[in-house]
């Protein structure tokens, strides 16, 4: 589990709270005891409880009335009652009511510990359920899904930037979603009805990006048999996205500032210009200030463009939004290729979050889609995922300590110990630091007492 459980224990005869709680805190978890529905119902938003164990049976409000007020609760905690009194119509009404069990006094400690193990379990595997479709239903803004700090923070910054008419700069990684952004901006704008069109420059040979940008006369150069309007005069009213402008030519530099500057360009072997109204949005994945410095880029350009600049985040930096994107992905090619993938493994969520991502959205996609690509059955597993993925976050995970222990056994040729020896090695050696103390060695090894016997058992 990724937190130990909280369990709320509602019971008014002290020497069953301290057996109950005794048998609890064996397994590992946090345990609130309270003697009335009405101290325990105080607490619920502050200390939420996984599990509410509670008697039927109480002073001043009883255990059905607290458990008709929990069940309102947006994320209602599983519920188990217990009582002296176990008709078979108290049970009825108990489980008719919410409860998840109805057990009877006295207890069977072995069942008891069970039902709450169930109990708890399947809680969060509905929580679990409920996660995941909140993140497929997460909405969107212009085709952009997130709800992390920084991306709530660069939505705003869009609305901002949009009301306004100067060119716009958008910087970041490479898969961060830079063209996603550009069309946000132009369909928050006020040219929202106008073209949008996109470019990437450098998918253009350095001879032609004049006439694509600027258009030709018939006739300007060997095969120009007709004249061409060119980007800028198509998108006139609207918005031209450059991407990846750091590979302009600087001999073309010069004649896009005086676009920016005038809405005026002359096409290639043309007499006359032509005024243009168009907003220019520029993105680059490169240092734009380092080419200043290098004279790669013009500085006049660069500072003309920076003007409203937006700095796209990378996919590392946006928390819980990088488990809400492997969701989709995984919705939207499992629907499109017709494949049972549905959901992703504890396993396969650790490497995703420990890996670091650098292709950003555009890799994870692609992982994702070779995921639901290879899964047979509706879990994505940890082996579905891309063998760079499992290296790289195993390593990043990984103590150092424990892999260089790792390298040393391989280099002196050491015979590699069973998972099941490393595992009896450690018990040994966690009983010998507390001193054999049995209860203390369950903590430490985070399992229960009788999980600790039955491995003691089989040594």
């Amino acid at each position: 589990m990724s937190r130990k459980a909280r369990v709320l224990l509602v019971e008014d005869d002290r020497t069953l709270v301290e057996l109950l709680v005794e048998e609890l805190e064996a397994e590992g978890w946090t345990v609130d005891a309270h003697a009335d529905a009405e101290t325990a119902l105080e607490i619920v938003d502050e200390f939420e409880p996984d599990l509410v164990v509670s008697d039927l049976q109480l002073p001043g409000m009883d255990g059905l009335a607290m458990l008709e007020r929990l069940r309102d609760r947006h994320a209602p905690p599983a519920i188990l009652m217990i009582s002296a009194y176990g008709t078979v119509e108290r049970a009825v009404a108990a489980l008719k009511a919410g409860a998840g069990n109805f057990l009877t006094k006295p207890l069977d400690m072995d069942h008891f510990v069970l039902s709450c193990q169930r109990l708890v379990d399947n809680r969060r595997l509905h929580e679990e359920v409920r996660r995941f479709r909140d993140l497929l239903d997460a909405p969107s803004f212009h085709g952009m899904q997130g709800s992390s700090r920084v991306m709530r923070v660069l939505f705003d910054r869009v609305r901002q930037i949009a009301r306004a008419d100067g060119p716009v700069l958008v910087s970041g990684e490479s898969g961060t979603g830079k063209d996603l952004v550009a069309r946000a901006i132009h369909a928050e704008s006020t040219r929202a009805d106008r073209p949008f069109l996109a470019v990437n420059c450098a998918g253009v040979p350095a001879e032609l990006m004049e006439s694509e940008f600027f258009g030709h006369a018939e006739g300007a150069f060997s095969g120009a048999d007709r004249s061409r309007k060119g980007l800028f005069r198509e998108a006139d009213g609207g918005t031209l996205f450059l991407d990846e402008i750091g590979e302009m030519p600087v001999s073309l530099q010069a004649k896009m500032l005086r676009a920016l500057q005038d809405g005026r360009i002359r096409p290639v072997g043309a007499d006359r210009e032509h005024q243009v109204d168009v907003r220019l949005i520029a993105a680059s994945n490169r240092d734009l200030h380092e080419q200043v410095q290098n004279g790669s880029f013009r500085e006049d350009l660069y500072y003309r463009l920076e003007a409203f600049h937006l700095e796209v985040p990378p996919l590392r930096e946006r928390g819980e939004d990088l488990e809400m994107l492997a969701m989709q992905f995984v919705g939207r090619f499992a629907a499109v290729r017709q494949r049972p993938a549905r959901s992703l493994s504890h396993g396969a969520l650790v490497l995703i979050r420990d890996y670091a991502w650098p292709g950003n959205v555009r890799e994870l996609s692609n992982a994702m889609e070779r995921a639901v690509t290879f899964c047979e059955g509706e879990e994505i597993d940890a082996a579905h995922l891309p063998e760079r993925v499992r290296r790289e976050a195993g390593r990043q995970s990984a103590p150092s300590g424990n892999a260089g222990a790792l390298d040393d056994m391989l280099a002196g040729g050491e015979m590699l110990p069973t998972m099941e020896e490393l595992r009896r090695r450690y018990v040994r050696h966690v009983l010998e630091r507390v001193d054999g103390n049995k209860r203390r060695a369950a903590a430490l090894l985070g399992v229960g007492r009788r999980t600790l016997y039955r491995w003691l058992d089989d040594d």
